[in-house]
């Protein structure tokens, strides 16, 4: 089987009348159909730069990103903030994506309504997001994502902005979703519990210029759960390892 993502000798400049910073240099990996990659490293190593480039909102300076997929808009990507729009409802805030793309009819707006059903949200169709709890905000974030079919989902920090329990149970229920359809997705996050509970594998940057200190798979077992896998002994020793190379590299990490 193909690849879905193949990141090959990548390379990115920030370039200023001041300086010139190095933000990547040399990133390869590849992410399989169904799985889930967390990357974390340490604060400004280009992780989120990575995504941006990975989504084609950056042109890299050097090196490839290819697809292995012909869908016609094979990327979603969610945001560290939820980006709901308070003058709308929560069902035409997970429409807009379908609006903006000119693809919203009475049958696409069927399926997103089934969605936020399906995901615990189908009593709140008709409220703003200030009425939502953060967890619900990010649940419907995610269902505007979902709505355009996208076979590669990007994340970045997306649960940074919850509250540390609310954090927890949200990024498990977004993990189940993501398992129960099938979804191939890309986590970038600075919380080393997290990128290891979450993930099928973990990316590990360096500081700036990011590169790939450790490219480590979570063996879990089939029956893991992102809360399930925190309280196993593999949990730590996993921590102590990427913890150990990105304080070798002398980077700073919030985990």
């Amino acid at each position: 089987m193909a690849s879905l993502l193949s990141v090959h000798d990548l390379c990115y400049t920030y370039h200023t009348r001041e300086a010139d910073t190095p933000a990547l240099t040399r990133v390869s990996f590849r992410v399989e159909p169904g799985e889930f990659v967390s990357i974390v490293g340490p604060s400004g190593c280009g992780k989120s730069t990575l995504l941006s480039i990975i989504a084609g909102l950056i042109t890299p300076e050097s090196g490839t990103i290819s697809l292995g997929t012909d869908a016609p808009h094979p990327i979603g990507y969610m945001f560290q903030r939820d980006q709901l729009l308070e003058w709308r409802t929560i069902l035409a805030n997970a429409c807009l994506g379908l609006e903006i793309r000119k693809e919203l009819t009475a049958q696409t707006k069927d399926y997103v309504k089934q969605l936020l059903t399906q995901y615990g949200l189908g009593d709140f169709l008709s409220h703003r997001p200030s009425q939502l709890s953060g967890g619900m905000r990010q649940r419907a974030a995610l269902v505007r994502t979902l709505a355009l079919k996208p076979e590669l989902l990007l994340l970045d920090e997306p649960f940074s902005a919850l509250d540390y329990q609310t954090r927890l149970s949200v990024s498990d229920e977004i993990w189940r979703i993501l398992r129960q359809t099938g979804k191939t997705a890309v986590l970038v996050t600075h919380d080393i519990s997290e990128a290891i509970s979450l993930g099928d594998r973990v990316l590990v940057l360096s500081a700036r210029p990011g590169r790939i200190l450790q490219d480590l798979p979570m063996d879990f077992g089939a029956d893991r759960t992102p809360l399930s896998v925190r309280s196993l002994p593999a949990f730590q020793t996993y921590f102590q390892e990427i913890w150990q190379a990105m304080t070798q590299e002398g980077g700073e990490n919030h985990a």
